[in-house]
């Protein structure tokens, strides 16, 4: 399912990136990477804060759609 799916609160595993090279190349320099845990700190209307590898990151809906857990 898309990251912007879960729940606050979810320690989940990230399986796949999707979209162009250029947005796999940009999520992948905030951290997403296939296999790497992340937990969803707050999700509201898809826009979501996620920490990842001890980093908080905010990221909007269109760019959550391709994180895949």
């Amino acid at each position: 399912m898309p990251i912007w799916m879960a729940n606050t609160g979810d320690h989940l595993k990230i399986s796949k990136i999707t979209g162009k090279e250029e947005t796999k190349t940009f999520l992948e320099g905030l951290g997403f990477v296939i296999g790497t845990e992340v937990e969803i700190i707050s999700s509201i209307g898809g826009n979501i804060i996620v920490e990842v590898k001890d980093s908080r990151i905010a990221i909007n809906k269109d760019m959550a759609k391709h994180i895949i857990v």
